[in-house]
């Protein structure tokens, strides 16, 4: 595998780009033409066998005598891959099968490292070997690649492995080394595991069988030991019907497999045989309810299709137990390291971040009102209003929309599209295209496509950044439409995060701004000679932290996030954080703040996390996590935002969300809370979620994915949303509560991205 790690990384790479690369083994089919493509790799000939040592009549079966195997993206689910073994016809064969009402073409497999993926050979010809994870623990499918070279062979395999690696670290494998390759390569492990005392421990069940599961082992598996076992309740969400129904009465259990420390499973058997078996990790978004002693959540099949469970319990104490093991090994299994290393403290910020309807410590005058108004519910559907796009001539339709900022001080907002940024007028209730900035180009005439764009001085100026020139930004004048400057910031410190110095001073002639490098925090100034990072407002932290977002509120106090989860507080560059708050392990990919600085909202893939920072009680009783240390027993308490499980299965979407804004406006209070994921616009109504209420959301479903969504500066209903192809404005009023009608994706034939009508702008 060595002599093809130099390629295997330069193709994985190109792949994501889907520009063309010189070398194409035999058999091997690259499918690079098209950038929508989901194929990522194919060997084209072989034959499918499904194999069964226990069975003497039929230990052998051939599935499909000519097939093809396939790695292929699951276009919802970012990271996320199949393996796909398809049927072959010979010409004139698949129109004699047209009039039967049933076909078998083909075989999907979602790929992870429970597939226990291996090669082998069969009679001289090479194989590739998985286990079948809905049937019984020792049947496994094989693929006989006829006629594949040795290179074809390794290069299928790595690309399995890389693909492994994603879904688990949800990160890209582009720097992937070989020890990291070497964690999915399958071992044989022993056919016994020792029992580990415990008051709630109980062996696993024989001969029981996994359904509806992904990546789901068989509880007579014997490397599968069960830590964790209550009485619950089984339900599954039926979408026709728009409720839970009752499954069964089962065993609720949490497993873990023999030989991987970090692996658990949630399991759920009846008296007729094991029902599900679903790994625990941070996509399940699970949802926690002490008021029906509770657990609801997600799961993704093979084929990509999302549905809803739920567990209830049959006392408090029972689902407390259970709540408390179910923490710890999600924990462990996002964080990769032991629950025991945790202190006390931080333990309990990690349980409460997952409890349901716990309400906050925040008063309102309207609270008897609002609870008349949701008992009576809001039926109305009236016609869409005030929705408008805006299109590009021809002649700008390349590529797609890929950030948008809100102007401040004038009537525009800007999106990004390639090396060309498309500016728009904020007309009543829509967006008017106005111009396009084309050709971006750096001091030395080379174009670039600008990333993390950020208005400045009152909306005269637009910074940029350049991924080749990591340590620069670069001014763009808005009125002369070019570059004109490069702010060189340090020789050796690269510039990852850009926010304006206060909340509000991009309505101000205000120059400085704020940075961060993965591990510094520092003030950056245009106007001084030579690098413009303050030395006196710097400060580098010695760890790992990866920073991945920086905000800062109306008097300028910041907060930071990190890609391991961690978020901290400052008062003013150059000092160390008041407040760290216990990461919960997921990465941030978003953070922002309130005005106040009381509030803050933290985004990562499938929740977001608010946080009110407001010292409750001591000495410090009244002052902000950015000015004061917490007590150590008073910590606040994060709340997780996210949708209601029965919700993402009609969806049948894997959540991933946009950065989440407030709405803002000097003077004006927030509201609302904003952000998206795949073709719906999500708008949480802040002054519920403040009294406890976390599901308060509306939603607005589009045909095209959306790329980014924030409101209207000083707008607390218009809402700016930047589709991959278009631009548009809607009212936070045309937003609906979350229906199977107002969710679920219109049934049509999606084989491709091109079904999508392109019409930027």
């Amino acid at each position: 595998m060595n002599i093809f790690r130099n390629l295997i990384g330069k193709v994985w790479r190109e792949l994501s780009r889907a520009s063309p690369i010189p070398y194409q083994p035999r058999s091997l089919i690259l499918i690079l033409e098209d950038p929508n493509a989901t194929e990522v790799v194919k060997i084209s000939t072989g034959q499918l066998h499904l194999v069964r040592p226990g069975n003497i009549r039929s230990s052998r079966e051939c599935i499909y005598n000519d097939a093809m195997a396939t790695i292929r993206r699951v276009p919802s689910a970012e990271h996320n891959f199949q393996l796909v073994i398809t049927r072959v016809y010979e010409e004139g064969d698949q129109e004699l099968l047209e009039d039967e009402e049933e076909t078998d073409e083909e075989r999907v497999f979602l790929i992870s490292e429970e597939l226990e993926f291996r090669t082998s050979q069969t009679e001289g010809e090479p194989t590739l070997v998985w286990r079948d994870l809905q049937g019984d623990v020792d049947e496994f499918y094989e693929f006989v690649a006829s006629g594949t070279n040795a290179p074809t062979k390794a290069f299928f395999e790595t690309c399995m492995y890389r693909a492994m690696y994603e879904r688990k670290y949800k990160r890209s494998a582009d720097n992937l080394r070989e020890e990291d390759v070497a964690e999915f390569i399958w071992k044989p492990t022993a056919a016994n595991s020792k029992e580990k005392g415990s008051a709630k421990r109980a062996p696993a069940s024989e001969g029981a069988r996994s359904s509806q599961s992904s990546a789901s082992p068989s509880t007579s598996d014997p490397s599968l030991e069960v830590i964790m076992d209550e009485k619950a309740e089984l339900f599954l969400w039926d979408r026709d019907e728009g409720y839970f129904v009752r499954e069964a009465e089962v065993s609720a259990r949490i497993g873990q497999r023999s030989g991987a420390k970090f692996s658990f499973f949630l399991t759920a058997t009846s008296q007729e045989g094991q029902i599900l078996a679903h790994l625990i990790t941070s996509q399940m978004m699970q949802r926690w309810s002490p008021a029906t002693w509770s657990l609801t959540w997600n799961n993704v099949n093979e084929r990509g299709e999302q549905s809803s469970w739920c567990l209830r319990f049959e006392s408090h104490e029972s689902f407390e137990d259970f709540r408390a093991e179910f923490t710890r090994c999600a924990w462990e299994s996002l964080n990769q390291t032991s629950w025991d290393k945790v202190k006390a403290d931080e333990k309990v910020y990690v349980l409460n971040s997952n409890v349901e309807d716990v309400e906050m410590t925040v008063e309102t005058d309207d609270d008897e009102e609002e609870a008349v108004l949701d008992e009576l519910g809001d039926e109305d559907e009236e016609e869409d209003e005030g929705e408008e796009s805006s299109s590009l001539p021809t002649s700008l339709q390349e590529g797609r929309n890929s950030q948008l900022t809100v102007g401040y001080k004038g009537d525009r907002s800007y999106v990004v599209r390639g090396d060309k940024i498309g500016v728009f007028r904020h007309k009543p209730d829509e967006v008017e295209y106005v111009a396009s900035i084309a050709n971006i180009t750096d001091m030395k005439g080379k174009k670039f496509d600008p990333k993390n764009v950020m208005l400045h001085q009152q909306d005269s100026k637009m910074i940029v950044m350049n991924t080749s020139a990591p340590s620069s930004l670069f001014h763009l004048d808005l009125e002369r439409a070019k570059i004109v400057e490069e702010w060189k910031i340090h020789d050796n410190i690269t510039v990852d995060h850009i926010a304006p110095n206060t909340k509000f001073s991009q309505t101000t002639p205000e120059q400085t701004l704020v940075g961060t490098s993965h591990n510094a925090l520092f003030r950056i100034d245009p106007r001084v000679s030579g690098n413009k990072l303050v030395d006196s407002q710097y400060k580098q932290y010695t760890s790992k932290n990866k920073f991945s977002g920086v905000t800062t509120t109306a008097s300028g106090r910041l907060a930071v996030a990190s890609e391991k989860g961690d978020i901290r507080l400052y008062d003013t560059v150059g000092k160390i954080a008041k407040t760290a708050l216990t990461p919960l392990g997921d990465p941030i990919i978003g953070i922002d703040v309130s005005a106040d600085g009381r509030w803050i909202v933290a985004t990562t893939k499938t929740y977001l996390l608010l946080v009110d920072v407001l010292i409750g009680q001591g000495k410090h009783a009244g002052s902000l996590g950015f000015d004061r240390s917490f007590p150590v027993d008073a910590k606040p308490m994060p709340k997780r935002l996210q949708l209601r499980p029965e919700h993402v299965a009609y969806m049948n979407h894997n959540i991933s969300f946009t950065p989440a804004r407030f709405n803002a406006g000097e003077g004006q209070e927030e509201n609302a809370i904003v952000t998206s994921t795949g073709q719906y616009v999500i708008a949480w109504d802040f002054a519920k979620v403040k009294r406890g209420q976390m599901d308060k959301y509306e939603i607005k479903k589009y045909e095209d994915l959306v790329v980014q969504d924030n409101f209207r500066f000083g707008d607390d209903k218009e809402i700016i949303v930047a589709l991959q192809n278009n631009v548009l404005s809607v009212n936070k009023k045309n937003l609906r509560k979350p229906t199977r009608t107002s969710l679920a994706p219109e049934r049509r034939n999606t084989r491709s991205h091109s079904d999508i009508v392109n019409t930027p702008y």
